[in-house]
C-alpha cells in the first residue's frame, strides 16, 4: 500500500456532518421503534413489503461513512509511518471489537434462560452495554496508568465472567451468535471491505470490481437453486458482501471526490455513479425486491444512490458555499458515534434493572411519542458533548 499523494488531507466537515446526521437519526429511529400508533413510513417496512423508508437508509447510510472514512484512515497511518502490521493489528482490533460488542447486545435482547441464570438477565445486559465504556475510552495522557489498566483489564474481567453466566434457552452455557447485531454487522462489512482495500492498494477500478462482486454474491444467494447458495462458506461471505456493497460503494465515492489534485466544479463522474447505483437497484427490484431485512443488493444499491445524494448535497453546501454552523448540533455525536449508540441501552436498561421511568405512558404512544423521541435524541447529543469535553470517548 502506497500513500496516496493526491487524497485530500485536510478535515472534511460534509463527512463529520453526514456521520452526525446519520447518528442522530440513528438515535431517534431507535427510541421510536418501541412508542406505539406512530406511521409505517416511520418504521421498518416488512421483509416482503418489496418498500423501503428512512429508517431503512440509516443503518446503510452508517456503512457508507464508514466507506468514505477508510481511504483517510490508510493514508494518515502511512504518513505517520506505520508499519502494515501495526496497520493491520488495528484494523483487526477495530473490526472484532464492534463484532464482540454486537454479539453482546444482541444476546442481552433474548435466547437466555432467565430462571438458570445466576444473574438477573436485566443486570447482564446493564454490564454487558456498560463495559465496552471502559475498555475502549480513549483515556488522555496524563490519565493514571494503574487505573487504566484497571479500568480496561477489569472490563474485559468482567466480559468474559458473563460469556459463562449467559445460560441459553436451550439449556447450553454461553452466548451464540444469533445475528451479528448492527456493530457485529458493520465489523464484519469492514473487515471485507479493509481487508480488499488493502491488496488492491486502494485503486478505483479495483473497488469497483469488488462493489460488483459484492453484489453479485448478493444476488446469487437469494436466488432459490443458484450454485454456492447451499455452501454454509458461501452464505455466510455473501451475506457480509451485502453489507460490504455499501461500504464499497462510500469508498468509491470518497476516491471520486476527495482523490484528485483539483476538485472539480461539478464531479460528473459521482452523478453518474448516482445514475448507476439506482439502476442497478431498478432493473434488480423484480428479481429480488428491495428489503432492508432481506439484504437485497436493491436496498443496497437505493441506499447507496441516496446516500451519494446527499454527501453530495453536503459537499455542496458545506465544501463550496462554506455553509458550515448550522452542523454544530450535530458535531458532538459525528465525533463520538459508538458511545452515543451504546448509552441509550446503559439508560435503558439502568432503568429497567431499577425500575425507574423516565417518563409518563402518554410519551409511549402517536405524536408525544414521536416528540419525546426527539426530545431525546438531543439530550442525548448534549450529554455527547459533554462527555467529549471530559474526555469520554470510545475509540477502537
Amino acid at each position: 500500500m502506497k500513500i496516496k499523494e493526491n487524497l485530500y488531507n485536510q478535515r472534511i466537515i460534509s463527512i463529520d456532518a453526514l456521520r452526525g446526521i446519520t447518528i442522530f437519526v440513528m438515535i431517534f429511529v431507535n427510541e421510536l421503534a418501541s412508542i406505539k400508533d406512530v406511521p409505517q413510513w416511520m418504521k421498518h417496512m416488512p421483509a416482503d413489503a418489496d418498500a423501503m423508508t428512512f429508517v431503512d437508509v440509516v443503518f446503510p447510510a452508517f456503512l457508507f461513512i464508514v466507506g468514505m472514512s477508510i481511504p483517510f484512515a490508510f493514508n494518515a497511518r502511512l504518513l505517520k509511518g506505520d508499519s502494515p502490521r501495526t496497520i493491520w493489528m488495528h484494523t483487526l482490533k477495530r473490526a472484532f471489537a464492534l463484532i464482540i460488542i454486537g454479539v453482546f447486545m444482541v444476546n442481552a435482547e433474548d435466547g437466555y434462560d432467565a430462571s438458570k441464570m445466576i444473574i438477573a438477565p436485566v443486570f447482564w445486559a446493564l454490564l454487558a452495554y456498560a463495559m465496552p465504556i471502559p475498555i475502549w475510552n480513549k483515556y488522555p495522557k496524563n490519565f493514571p496508568v494503574w487505573l487504566k489498566n484497571t479500568l480496561q483489564y477489569g472490563g474485559i474481567l468482567v466480559l468474559v465472567v458473563l460469556y459463562f453466566l449467559y445460560v441459553q434457552d436451550t439449556g447450553a452455557i454461553g452466548m451464540t451468535p444469533k445475528w451479528w447485531g448492527i456493530l457485529g454487522l458493520i465489523g464484519w462489512a469492514y473487515l471485507f471491505s479493509v481487508v480488499y482495500y488493502w491488496i488492491a492498494c486502494g485503486r478505483l477500478w479495483a473497488m469497483i470490481a469488488f462493489l460488483v462482486v459484492c453484489v453479485t454474491a448478493n444476488a446469487i444467494n437469494l436466488t432459490e437453486g443458484a450454485p454456492l447458495r447451499h455452501l454454509p462458506w458461501f452464505s455466510f461471505i455473501a451475506g457480509h458482501l451485502t453489507h460490504a456493497a455499501v461500504v464499497s460503494s462510500g469508498v468509491i465515492i470518497s476516491l471520486l471526490f476527495f482523490d484528485r489534485k483539483i476538485a472539480a466544479k461539478i464531479n460528473w463522474a459521482v452523478l453518474g455513479f448516482v445514475i448507476l447505483f439506482f439502476a442497478t437497484g431498478y432493473l434488480l427490484r423484480p428479481y429480488y425486491g428491495i428489503s432492508k431485512i432481506k439484504g437485497t443488493p436493491s436496498w443496497t444499491m437505493f441506499s447507496a444512490a441516496i446516500c451519494t445524494v446527499l454527501f453530495y448535497f453536503l459537499y455542496w453546501l458545506m465544501e463550496i458555499k462554506k455553509q458550515t454552523k448550522w452542523s454544530n448540533f450535530f458535531m458532538p455525536a459525528a465525533a463520538n458515534p459508538l458511545l452515543i449508540y451504546i448509552l441509550p441501552g446503559v439508560i435503558y436498561y439502568f432503568c429497567k434493572a431499577f425500575n425507574i421511568h423516565i417518563i409518563p405512558g402518554y410519551f409511549r404512544v402517536g405524536i408525544p411519542g414521536i416528540i419525546w423521541c426527539l426530545v431525546f435524541s438531543t439530550i442525548m447529543l448534549f450529554v455527547m458533548k459533554l462527555c467529549n469535553k471530559y474526555k469520554i470517548q470510545l475509540h477502537l
